[in-house]
């Protein structure tokens, strides 16, 4: 099982077969997932398409509702787990796309979002028909390592996340929205920064460690979020 080729031509897929899923595999793949931290408690259910309210114009046939518990860093945390997920979707011919316009029928104070997942014939793409920003603008300086971050998806394509050197490793930081997109991505774009961190442990996990650290740059227009190595 190769999580990262995946990344390389994974899209976030909005076409669904309505071919039933064995979940046992992937269940099992979702219990030894390694969270980004391992002190903040999350758990998921599976649903089908008439359990949730779903507001966009297409339907996977089941939805995962991810939920934890409220902490600064639940959403990165969330995110770094469930794209690891997401990626091993795509590696056993299983699409799957993170929902933000979607909600629970009950009510749950820990629901944070849903992701779409199913049997998809449309669920691949070229590395060049990937639409992001270059690898300057998300560092200070261009660094072919952060590929696998350049390539990460996010709420309306906002691509949050920058990286500045360390002498071992890269500070992560979030971007700051304007206070219009600011309304839309102040829940989504941590949940951003962690799936970008998910790939960057995809393709190095031997070597990457995250921690976060009491002394860092302050950045105009950014905020830190913790710091890698790979």
């Amino acid at each position: 099982m190769d999580l990262a080729s995946q990344i390389y031509v994974r899209k976030s897929c909005r076409n669904y077969l309505d071919d039933e899923i064995d979940m046992s595999e992937i269940q099992k793949f979702i219990s030894n997932v390694n969270p980004l931290d391992e002190s903040i408690r999350y758990h998921y259910k599976i649903f089908k398409k008439d359990e949730v309210n779903i507001k966009t114009r297409w339907r996977a046939p089941y939805y995962l509702a991810l939920y934890s518990e409220n902490n600064e860093m639940s959403g990165v945390n969330i995110g770094f787990v469930f794209q690891q997920v997401s990626l091993y979707l795509q590696s056993i011919g299983i699409g799957s796309c993170w929902v933000g316009m979607g909600s629970l029928k009950e009510k749950d104070s820990e629901f944070v979002i849903l992701i779409a997942f199913g049997k998809s014939d449309r669920m691949t793409r070229d590395r060049a028909d990937f639409k992001r920003k270059s690898l300057s603008d998300i560092s200070d300086f261009e660094d072919e390592k952060l590929i696998p971050a350049q390539l990460a998806p996010s709420a309306i394509n906002s691509q949050p996340w920058y990286f500045k050197h360390t002498e071992d490793g890269f500070d992560v930081y979030q971007q700051k929205q304007n206070i219009l997109k600011r309304q839309i991505l102040k829940k989504w774009n941590p949940i951003d920064v962690g799936i970008a961190l998910a790939h960057l442990y995809v393709e190095n996990m031997d070597m990457f460690s995250f921690e976060v650290k009491n002394s860092y740059d302050e950045m105009k227009g950014y905020t830190y979020i913790g710091s890698i190595k790979i």
